[in-house]
């Protein structure tokens, strides 16, 4: 892992940082052909993309409903206890998040508010490849059934006989996946935003993928929502003298093993613990099932820090802003207040962050890249949208007219000053008319 030492008073900079892009031109390039490609030929293109990048020739995307009912019983039971539990708590958390809707009357009269509506569609996109990942699905599809979407769509690779993984159709069961189709890559997010023959489209499109998916997210965002572009995942581990070096070694192995280009940092105060925690990796590698994966992440990818006081590393944590974020040190909440930029945080010793991934309840879809600066995890608030409602009295229009007038007469905007003026001049004639109540009234 690559080294950066502090000395005392040193400031950690982002320049010191080698992150890569969620995705290049290359990506970009071919996710606009693909793009373009499904729109004007539908499942024609999805017939051909599917054979040429995932080599199964597929004549029906759609998963019969009697495939998805049948999969509990080619699941371990085991693993499917293991993904009622997660659903349960995936669900309890995010039902906290529910928002409803809200209004209030002004003591003139006028009433203004919020009105929560869910969206009608939405599609998920579960990535197949490397691994297959029924959690990806509970994290995306929970959170969208909990805010009311009716009809929820999950998109993924089929496998090499053209099937779904038992454990991803599961975990649609579990929660309130309605849709679930064979495709995947770019062809599968054009898909869900143009609609094909067997594919109607969708309102927001979720859920991660490689830098084909989530170049094709970014170029069909504002034709229909999305939810982030997620690039390589990544962890960021504090750690003093108190941390165990071996449970910090497998928590940053933990992130590396999920792509070569997954970014690993550690921020320590010592090189000696630094290299005990290298020389951890080194012991685990020969258990790890991908190992190839793993140590090509944290040799090209992996930074450690040294720091010669916490100041610098929670002002290195916050210029990192990572996707998440493990504090191993003595006092680990009293550091949380001073953490302004991370997708999820992860609190002591006992916390991995391998519990968010699966278990804990919340989103383990995290901002990534540094987007922690500005951006929330997925949540119930993506599978919403909030319409203002206004309802002005006489009385209240009456009150605001002369400064909505003046906004709009400085902004040389005539019409909108004219459609309040001509109602103050009706209301006028109302009252001139001695019609004073009736009018206050409506």
């Amino acid at each position: 892992m690559r080294r950066v030492v502090l000395s005392k008073g040193e400031r950690f900079r982002a320049d010191m940082l080698n992150r890569k892009s969620a995705f290049d031109a290359k990506a970009l390039a071919a996710a606009t052909e693909i793009i373009e490609d499904v729109r004007e030929r539908k499942d024609e293109a999805l017939i051909e993309y599917t054979k040429r990048f995932d080599g199964v020739e597929v004549a029906r995307f759609r998963v019969a409903p009697q495939a998805i009912e049948a999969a509990e019983q080619q699941v371990d039971a085991v693993l499917y206890d293991a993904l009622v539990q997660a659903s349960r708590q995936i669900r309890d958390f995010h039902e906290r998040q529910l928002q409803q809707s809200w209004f209030t009357v002004r003591e003139d009269g006028a009433l203004v508010g919020a009105k929560v509506t869910p969206l009608d569609s939405v599609g998920i996109y579960v990535p197949g490849g490397r691994a297959l990942y029924p959690s990806t699905v509970l994290m995306n599809a929970i959170p969208a059934q909990v805010a009311g979407v009716r009809r929820i769509v999950c998109v993924t690779p089929p496998s090499s006989d053209g099937s779904v993984d038992a454990a991803i159709l599961c975990a649609c069961k579990l929660a309130g996946v309605t849709e679930v189709y064979t495709v995947g890559g770019a062809q599968a997010i054009a898909a869900l935003a143009y609609g094909t023959d067997s594919i109607a489209s969708v309102a927001k499109i979720t859920g991660p993928g490689n830098a084909y998916v989530a170049a094709a997210k970014k170029l069909v965002a504002g034709d229909v929502g999305i939810d982030m572009i997620a690039g390589p995942s990544e962890v960021c581990v504090v750690a003093d003298e108190t941390a165990d070096p071996a449970l910090v070694a497998i928590d940053l192995m933990a992130q590396a093993e999920h792509d070569p280009l997954a970014t690993c940092y550690l921020v320590t105060f010592d090189e000696t613990f630094a290299r005990m925690v290298e020389a951890h990796i080194e012991t685990l590698k020969g258990e790890s099932t991908r190992a190839e994966i793993t140590m090509s992440s944290l040799e090209n990818q992996g930074l450690v820090v040294i720091c010669a006081a916490p100041g610098q590393a929670i002002e290195a944590v916050n210029i990192i802003a990572p996707e998440h974020l493990e504090l191993q040190v003595a006092d680990a909440n009293e550091w949380l207040g001073a953490i302004r930029h991370a997708g999820a945080i992860f609190l002591g010793a006992w916390t991995p962050e391998a519990i968010g991934d699966y278990v804990a309840g919340p989103n383990h879809t995290l901002p990534t890249g540094g987007t922690a600066s500005y951006a929330s995890p997925l949540s119930v608030d993506e599978f919403i949208k909030k319409q203002s409602v206004i309802r002005y009295s006489a009385k209240a229009l009456a009150h605001d007219a002369d400064a909505v007038v003046a906004i709009a007469t400085h902004e040389g905007l005539w019409a909108h000053a004219k459609s309040v003026k001509m109602r103050q001049e009706k209301l006028q004639s109302m009252l001139d008319a001695a019609h004073v109540g009736a009018a206050i009234d409506e």
